[in-house]
């Protein structure tokens, strides 16, 4: 089949150029090598919108950190996505090093970051009550934000579906080449034609790029390990508390998140393994140590669950966008770690342009930027939600009592575009499984709703991957 644009990969940068090109008369395929959006590093982050003070001045990640963030209001209010500006906190915990924090002011302000502070112990406190002891100054940046990647990414992916955008899923690349003026993509179950082609395959987009490209990337994978705490815990922290910043990152973050929890880490480990997101005891004791640096008294007996993430780190630490070295058409978005998540609605903007340019795109005249998140019953009044459980009873029926998710709620999901197929997929969209019991209570349930709503067999249903089954047969016959 042939299209004029194949995206590879379905992470936050995939999508939000999905949408971007969605704007431009043009077939667009989206391949993805996983069950559903949001699978690889977009799912497994901080979830924090960076204000961009730590990046060198001049470089891609700077400029595209601070006018991601500068977009995000809009972006989040066009698709319905949950967004705070809670502003940070980056704490020194030595004497020594507190002109380090006047550095990072300069090097910020030298990006295009407003605003931005250096507090005394005191007036630190005064913000952030739980600061640890050890804490002697820290910086201020009140542009910071916290968002919900998930439901990003799923709107980024929405939105360009009901563009005209085409999703295919649990299909991978196995090889990219031009021929006859277009590029070839083969994957394992088909071969397609485009004009151009994006890379946006995270850890992969190294080797994707190294077969076309006389400029070859090295991506190592950078795992990262975090542990969530339970809504009990919430208001120990109200801003994101960084500590200062090392060649491997910005050390073990504590901040709120959207929804109302906690999140701690990550640690940062680089591997050799782009599959394994499998998290350790000592890496979860040592994030819980080092949070101790910044953050007093943390309840680490609320932690819910842990998790890793693997960010795409290139050698250069770097982004890696635009047309490819001797490839013509084939337009990088690689090495996309942190600040990643901050700079895609940057990112995806100065792609798009370039494959408008690149292929002579004219805009849509019917091109719709709106999309709206599934409806949540706990935002309506008593007299709202009655009169739409009388309309529709499946929003009288909980699923998730952790979550107080409706039966409606998950039905949704899996009917919208790009919906769930998957109890992840409908996790991520739903929080369905994602309170105290991790979805000890609720799985069934949702088993049975994508049982019906697929018109497949329970032998069928998956928790996230192509493998991923639950159950694996049954204990006797009807």
């Amino acid at each position: 089949m042939t299209y004029d644009i194949i995206i590879i990969g379905a992470g936050v940068i995939g999508c939000a150029v999905a949408r971007e090109l969605s704007r431009y008369q043009a077939k667009i395929l989206v391949l993805e090598k996983n069950s559903d959006v949001c699978e690889g590093t977009s799912k497994a982050n901080s979830a924090i919108v960076h204000s961009g003070y730590d990046a060198k001045n001049g470089t891609l990640m700077a400029h595209y950190n601070v006018r991601g963030n500068a977009m995000m209001d809009e972006v989040c209010r066009e698709l319905d996505v949950p967004f705070r500006r809670i502003g940070s906190l980056t704490v020194c915990t030595d004497a020594d090093n507190l002109p380090r924090l006047e550095e990072l002011r300069l090097r910020g302000e030298r990006n295009g970051v407003p605003d931005l502070r250096v507090l005394s112990r005191d007036e630190a406190l005064a913000i952030e009550a739980n600061l640890a002891d050890g804490v002697v100054g820290a910086l201020y940046a009140p542009t910071a934000g916290i968002i919900c990647p998930f439901k990003l990414t799923v709107a980024y992916a929405e939105n360009a579906a009901v563009n005209g955008a085409v999703f295919r899923f649990d299909e991978a690349v196995r090889k990219v080449y031009p021929d006859g003026g277009l590029w070839h993509i083969v994957t394992d179950q088909e071969e397609y034609t485009a004009r151009a082609v994006v890379n946006a395959a995270g850890v992969y987009a190294d080797e994707l790029n190294n077969t076309v490209s006389s400029r070859k990337l090295r991506i190592t994978p950078r795992r990262g390990d975090y542990i969530l705490l339970d809504r009990a815990a919430e208001g120990h922290v109200r801003h994101t508390v960084f500590q200062l910043p090392t060649k491997y990152g910005k050390g073990v973050l504590v901040t709120p998140t959207v929804h109302g929890n906690t999140i701690v880490g990550p640690t940062a480990v680089d591997i050799e393994d782009k599959e394994n997101t499998a998290t350790t005891a000592a890496a979860i004791t040592d994030v819980i140590a080092k949070s101790a640096i910044s953050i007093r008294n943390l309840p680490t007996r609320q932690v819910i669950t842990s998790f890793a993430g693997l960010r795409a780190h290139e050698d250069g630490h770097e982004f890696v966008i635009g047309e490819a070295e001797g490839a013509e058409g084939f337009f990088n978005c690689a090495g996309i770690e942190s600040p990643g998540l901050s700079s895609a609605p940057a990112i995806a903007v100065d792609v798009a342009a370039m494959i408008r340019e690149k292929l002579n795109l004219s805009e849509k005249v019917d091109f719709n930027p709106v999309r709206r998140d599934i409806l949540n019953p706990n935002t309506l009044s008593p007299e709202e939600h009655n009169a739409l459980i009388r309309e529709n009873p499946a929003y009288g029926t909980i699923i998730c009592r952790c979550e107080s998710v409706t039966e409606g709620e998950i039905i949704d999901a899996i009917r919208r575009p790009v919906g769930a197929r998957t109890l992840d997929g409908v996790k991520r969209r739903t929080r369905a499984g994602m309170g105290r019991c991790q979805a000890g209570f609720c799985s069934p349930k949702v088993m049975d709703i994508l049982v019906r709503e697929l018109g497949i067999g329970m032998e069928d249903v998956r928790k996230s991957g192509p493998d991923a089954y639950i159950v694996s047969g049954r204990t006797k016959e009807d």
